[in-house]
């Protein structure tokens, strides 16, 4: 996972954090090898010693609820999808 080419940055990232933290390094030494905060290296140490390979993946975002069910969701993007003539629709709109 850490030297994969298709693998998200961030998971390279964190996986190399577990990687230095196995061979013994500090977590300041982590820190200035891999250009992390010393806190971000802690919190990623942390989650992998509780949950392992599962705890460092991202954790849901809270953040406002959506305004649109996912069918309006749907409708509009199948109505993106199509050219104006089709549709009757102004460019304009």
């Amino acid at each position: 996972m850490a030297y994969g080419r298709k693998t998200p940055h961030q998971s390279r990232t964190r996986a190399h954090v577990v990687l230095h933290a196995a061979r013994g390094r500090s977590n300041a030494r982590i820190a200035r090898e891999t250009g992390l905060h010393v806190d971000t290296v802690r919190t990623w140490r942390g989650r992998f010693a509780e949950e392992g390979m599962s705890g460092l993946a991202d954790r849901p975002r809270l953040g406002r609820p959506s305004s649109f069910t996912a069918l309006q969701a749907a409708l509009v993007k199948a109505l993106a999808c199509q050219l104006p003539a089709e549709t009757g629709a102004p460019l304009a709109r």
